[in-house]
């Protein structure tokens, strides 16, 4: 606890210095000006003038150093009794394929994406896809009613929607379908196209607003990594909204991913080949981050 006290008082003192150091072990497209500026309060800039990509620095980097037939992640659902292993290089390939989808469909960096899903390995691709080409995706715990779906969809001013058939929990299946429709119907701001992954517990009849997620895929190019700047916006996350209207809070790429470093080490003591698991939905910040 005295080397906590001690390393935290150090933040404090000197955060250029300490989280310069921290910012070492990411890697970037091109190195930052300056680490903290604070002409602004309470809105500081963090490294400003760095490029970098976050979905560079959760696959690509661990592929072009070596390591792509080494685990990346595991998806182990008590639901459907199916256990299935992704390496990184397995996982990079699907995300660039979707990212390229996205582009295909007129994606591009700054829009907005919801992604609305159960905890399928899909839905992580969904959220680097966004990531790696600079897309702006929202997390929205998939079962949600219609009505939190409609506040998020009002606030974000998305675009797109990736989203799956069904959700299951103990003895019933949540058929997202109907959550969705009834979403958009309540919602003030129109989404262009609702992409629904099929799920083999249940197929929901598609219409003209909704794109089966296999076409949306389909021939599609895997792309590469985008440019993009560390005060880029990387994701919105919003409240519960239990004391009022959910309130989103923005994350900027550079700060986010520099932060998150640091504690998989400093915080959890995780260490290459060491396995992360997580009890927190990706609808919810600790899941959504680590995961």
């Amino acid at each position: 606890m005295s080397k906590y006290e001690e390393i935290f008082k150090s933040s404090l003192k000197d955060p250029s210095t300490f989280w310069g150091n921290a910012a070492e072990d990411v890697k970037w497209i091109k190195k930052f000006d300056k680490v903290v500026h604070t002409d602004g309060p309470p809105f500081y800039k963090w490294f400003k003038g760095g490029k970098i990509n976050t979905c560079y620095n959760a696959l690509d980097r661990h592929v072009d150093e070596g390591n792509g037939d080494r685990t990346a992640l595991i998806y182990d659902s008590a639901m459907i009794n199916v256990k299935k292993k992704f390496s990184y290089k397995e996982l990079r390939d699907k995300t660039a394929e979707l990212a390229g989808a996205l582009q295909r469909y007129g994606i591009n960096k700054g829009d907005r994406v919801i992604i609305y899903m159960p905890m399928i390995p899909e839905a992580i691709m969904a959220m680097l896809a966004c990531g790696r080409i600079g897309a702006v995706h929202s997390v929205v715990f998939g079962g949600f009613a219609s009505n939190e779906l409609a506040s998020r969809i009002d606030d974000s001013k998305a675009r797109l929607i990736l989203s799956a058939s069904c959700g299951l929990e103990p003895g019933r299946v949540v058929e997202y379908k109907p959550l969705l429709d009834g979403a958009k119907k309540i919602a003030k701001h129109q989404i262009e196209k609702t992409v629904i992954f099929q799920r083999d517990k249940h197929k929901a009849n598609l219409d003209g607003d909704d794109i089966d997620w296999q076409e949306f895929v389909g021939g599609a190019p895997k792309v590469d990594c985008v440019e993009c700047d560390a005060n880029d916006s990387a994701y919105i996350l919003y409240t519960s909204g239990t004391t009022g209207v959910p309130k989103g809070i923005l994350r900027d790429i550079g700060g986010h991913i520099v932060g998150l470093k640091w504690t998989m080490k400093n915080i959890y003591d995780i260490d290459p080949t060491d396995i992360w698991w997580s009890a927190s939905d990706i609808g919810w910040i600790v899941g959504h981050s680590y995961i």
